[in-house]
């Protein structure tokens, strides 16, 4: 597709704003202005694309157009933000399998081998994203059957799909036409759940951000099949912003990428029972009691986890802390990087409470001055603020960077029961001298501490 100077300066346009999108994205308060210039820019995107195509039948591209405006329009209004990481998960499944359909619909056994080459990339990798984001969208829905699909040769048979789908990319170069190219997608899409299965619950924020960085890189190699150069650019953009947020979730949680996708986080033989970490230590608490705590606290720190998503308590908290400093407190929140389902799920739940941007503190600047915290109030939480990860070198979670909550003058931990999190493992926080449990839903044990501090 030869493309004119007026739709190459369009494109242009369209990805200046999607790189300022990406850039305002990068902060909580300018995320909301990043969302839209990338929307207007891949408005324009497809605006520019249809415009300059020589398409007959465009009551499909209507029909397109009109069900995905609707399916998006209902997502928006309806998905809970609970179920946001499953969404994105989604979102990056569904881009894969564009790119897988639309290079296997644009295939030509008589085109240059880059061509070629470009064509089987955007089928392997669109099929991995689409599987691999099916397994990610069930692990996240916590179907436990998901990990029974494991054949007990994993490790073997995943490296001879691995092999036949590089065998039939390189018959497709050859010119093995259509039926290469659904030989190796085929293989690709076995690949994808093969990968994704025996990666664990607490690495699932990474999965997503490299699944996503996945995506884009199919988009782009999609752009190459089809001559269309913001294709290329918009896919670029999301495949590096993607492989470097996973950069950053790994070093986060102290594991590098390819202990990620070969490795698990389970339960070790190193590891204490529960009946030992807890029996008889555990110190359970009331709101009332919670209540004296927070009076007399002139410095508070707020630990959100994804149990504060589940009961959907963010309002709760943000009304609590001005509570408290109403009455003279320092209140702040420590947003770990990892905490929740994908990366930056705790700023997007606070930001829907409208809690000022300022009160959201990086790990690092909370654990420096955590000595001076009167009371830790984890909402939540529960792998990102184990101690073990720091005491304990044999320890699952060994060497990941957590939130030293247990430093603090007082712990409360707002919690449903002793449960474990994502690692599997208990969290000898609960049974520390200094820490109180506060079980309950978290929002109802919110709601109850709030009134109990007003009626203290």
């Amino acid at each position: 597709m030869t493309e004119t100077p007026l739709q190459i300066l369009l494109y242009l346009a369209a990805s200046v704003l999607f790189v300022l999108g990406l850039k305002d994205l990068a902060h909580p308060r300018t995320a909301p202005r990043g969302n839209l210039l990338g929307a207007v820019g891949m408005l324009l995107a497809v605006v520019v694309t249809l415009g300059f195509a020589d398409i007959v039948e465009w009551r499909w591209i209507a029909t397109g157009l009109v069900v995905g405006t609707v399916a998006g329009a209902v997502s928006a209004r309806w998905v809970a933000m609970t179920a946001m990481p499953e969404m994105v998960a989604a979102l990056n499944g569904l881009g894969g399998a564009a790119s897988l359909l639309v290079a296997g619909a644009f295939l030509r056994s008589d085109d240059a081998l880059s061509t070629l080459v470009a064509t089987g990339a955007s089928g392997v990798i669109g099929a991995v994203t689409f599987t691999g984001s099916a397994v990610a969208f069930v692990k996240l829905r916590e179907a436990k059957w998901i990990d029974r699909v494991v054949a007990p040769a994993h490790p073997i048979a995943t490296i001879l799909v691995a092999l036949g789908t590089l065998a039939a990319c390189v018959w497709l170069a050859r010119g093995g036409g259509d039926a290469a190219y659904w030989t190796a997608s085929a293989g690709a899409l076995l690949l994808g759940v093969m990968l994704t299965t025996p990666i664990g619950g607490a690495d699932m924020p990474v999965v997503i951000s490299l699944l996503n960085s996945y995506s884009g890189l199919a988009a782009a190699a999609t752009g190459f099949v089809l001559g269309n150069t913001l294709l290329v650019v918009a896919g670029s953009l999301v495949g590096a912003s993607g492989i470097i947020l996973t950069r950053i979730m790994c070093v986060a949680m102290n594991r590098s990428l390819a202990n990620v996708l070969f490795g698990r986080i389970a339960p070790a033989g190193a590891s204490a029972s529960a009946d030992s970490v807890y029996a008889g230590k555990v110190k359970s608490s009331s709101p009332e009691e919670v209540a004296m705590l927070l009076d007399g606290a002139r410095r508070v720190l707020i630990v959100p986890g994804y149990g504060l998503a589940v009961a959907q308590a963010q309002h709760v908290v943000r009304d609590l802390a001005a509570a408290l400093e109403a009455r003279g407190a320092t209140v702040e929140f420590g947003i770990h990087p990892v905490a929740g389902r994908m990366p930056g799920h705790m700023n997007v739940l606070l930001a829907e409470a409208d809690v000022d941007y300022s009160k959201l503190k990086e790990m690092d600047e909370v654990n420096a001055a955590m000595g001076e915290v009167d009371v830790a109030l984890v909402v939540g939480a529960n792998d990102v603020v184990n101690p073990e990860a720091r005491t304990n070198p044999q320890s699952p979670i060994a060497g990941m960077p957590v939130i030293d909550v247990d430093k603090a003058r007082t712990v409360v931990v707002v919690k449903r029961s002793l449960s474990p999190g994502f690692a599997g493992i208990p969290n000898p926080l609960f049974a520390a001298d200094n820490c109180l449990m506060l079980f309950g839903d978290g929002k109802k044990a919110l709601v109850e501490l709030a009134a109990a501090l007003k009626a203290a």
